[in-house]
């Protein structure tokens, strides 16, 4: 059995929020994969924790009907369902009262067994069951907490959440998870450069053109309307997730894969970026909201009429020009680009490199377009390099452009694990290396506020696109100012 499917210990995982949507769709399902597989073992516990009056049986028939969806993904799942049901339990507890809390600490009474609590509830009640673990003696040296984003709606409140968990846990016990961290492809990014003496030599403005980073979704509002009407795409996206990706390219060679070497890395790109700042933004910055239109071949509503509401300045699509101020970066604009209700969904970084300085090929060759190194996150995992080779045959010297294409899928086979998976197991096996420390989530947050400030500064609202496109106009300009254009080739 290899070390990344070995056994883990028996342990106990604690979620709150675990009637939510969260546990539901994500988090019991990477646990069951992670049985079907053989890591966890029997004598694990597994709780569900929410406000609701259920018993064991009925939450477990839940947790079968959210399951099932997925047994077609293993032959070996439905014969495994009943007997990781077995390892459910559920309690009510209340998070402002104390109804709950002494029965949960009865049971959980082994301190030398590792103890996961995940928080899959609001950042305003982190702090909170924070100091309610404490008070119940359910902090000890094996236990782990892990937190959602987002951490705060800026700085100050990041700050303050922060001090609020490091009043009761130590660094070490706190896991800031990024479900986009625990991606193949994005861990391969750190294999690909560090891994190949082919591209690290090249990774740097002598060599590269540009870097963008692109996520985009179909989808609108869904559950989240609450919510996502309050954060919008650049907190919601940009703070977090794609600003992880742009330090993951950006980073210096860190001195091993220990955690704080990668993640003391990753700062340094942070602390690096140019701000954003007063006249720059309206120059740099662009974000959109999207009206009716079609998306996959059927009619969706607009962002207003999802929210049940006549006016919103609520930004849905974000696009950015970033600069790293350093030797390596210098020159080299990162542009980023999120939105949702978008033409199609996918999550890609792609590495453009230089242009050749002179053509040889004269005409009968097509125009010699610039490598590119592109990373598919989603939906398709996979890496294609585009290079210019020759069209076989006679008649001259004719050259097309044609990717060498890594699937995941087609080179390695069999179910690919979610991300959730990975990282689930990396808190049991306290690993950090995949998760942000403090310093991260408060220097990205720095960088955004200006952004966000100049924004609820400015009369403009954010501009209109139709769902179903690539987002406002003015993104397509924000490139194309520089003589370059977005990447948005599905071949």
């Amino acid at each position: 059995m290899s070390p990344s499917i070995a056994p883990m210990a028996p342990f106990d995982l604690i979620i709150f929020g675990g009637t939510g949507d969260l546990a539901l769709r994500k988090l019991l399902p990477a646990l069951f994969h992670r049985y079907v597989d053989g890591q966890i073992v029997s004598g694990t516990r597994i709780f569900g924790l929410a406000r609701d009056t259920l018993g064991d049986g009925d939450y477990r028939d839940r947790v079968r009907e959210a399951l099932q969806k997925g047994l077609a993904d293993d032959p070996r799942s439905p014969a495994a369902l009943e007997p990781f049901l077995e390892m459910l339990s559920y309690r009510r507890i209340d998070l402002s009262a104390d109804t709950g809390w002494p029965e949960l600490a009865s049971e959980l009474p082994d301190e030398s067994r590792v103890r996961v609590f995940y928080l899959a509830v609001g950042p305003d009640l982190f702090g909170s069951v924070g100091a309610r673990l404490q008070a119940h003696g359910l902090t000890g040296e094996n236990t782990r907490v892990v937190v959602e984003k987002p951490i705060g709606h800026d700085r100050a409140s990041a700050v303050a959440i922060n001090d609020a968990l490091g009043a009761v846990f130590h660094e070490s016990q706190i896991y800031r998870i990024d479900h986009y961290l625990g991606k193949e492809t994005v861990q391969n990014l750190i294999a690909l450069r560090f891994g190949n003496a082919l591209f690290e030599p090249l990774w740097k403005a002598e060599h590269i053109d540009h870097v963008q980073i692109t996520v985009a979704e179909t989808v609108g509002l869904e559950r989240r309307a609450s919510y996502y009407d309050k954060s919008g795409a650049l907190r919601d996206m940009v703070q977090n997730h794609m600003l992880q990706l742009l330090c993951l390219v950006a980073m210096e060679p860190p001195s091993s894969l220990a955690a704080d070497a990668i993640r003391d890395e990753k700062l340094k790109v942070l602390r690096a970026l140019r701000p954003i700042e007063n006249g720059a933004t309206a120059q740099q910055t662009v974000r959109g909201q999207y009206r009716a239109g079609a998306v996959e071949g059927r009619p969706v509503p607009g962002y207003l009429e999802e929210l049940g509401r006549n006016d919103s300045r609520t930004e849905t699509f974000v696009a950015l020009k970033a600069e790293v101020r350093n030797w390596r970066w210098a020159g080299v604009p990162f542009y980023l680009r999120t939105g949702k209700r978008l033409s199609d969904r996918m999550s890609e970084i792609v590495v453009t490199f230089r242009q050749v300085p002179h053509s040889i090929f004269g005409e009968l060759a097509e125009p010699i377009y610039p490598n590119q190194l592109v990373i598919r996150l989603q939906p398709d995992e996979g890496v294609k390099l585009w290079l210019m080779n020759k069209v076989p045959g006679p008649g001259g010297l004719r050259l097309r452009r044609v990717p060498m294409d890594l699937s995941f899928a087609e080179t390695f086979g069999g179910r690919q694990p979610e991300a959730y998976e990975r990282l689930l197991m990396d808190v049991v096996r306290g690993n950090p290396m995949l998760f942000m420390r403090r310093d991260e989530v408060e220097a990205a947050w720095g960088w955004i506020d200006p952004i966000r400030a100049a924004w609820e500064a400015s009369a403009e609202a954010p501009k209109p696109y139709t769902a179903g496109s690539w987002g406002p106009s003015a993104a397509v300009a924000l490139i194309e100012r520089d003589g370059r254009t977005w990447h948005e080739d599905a071949v």
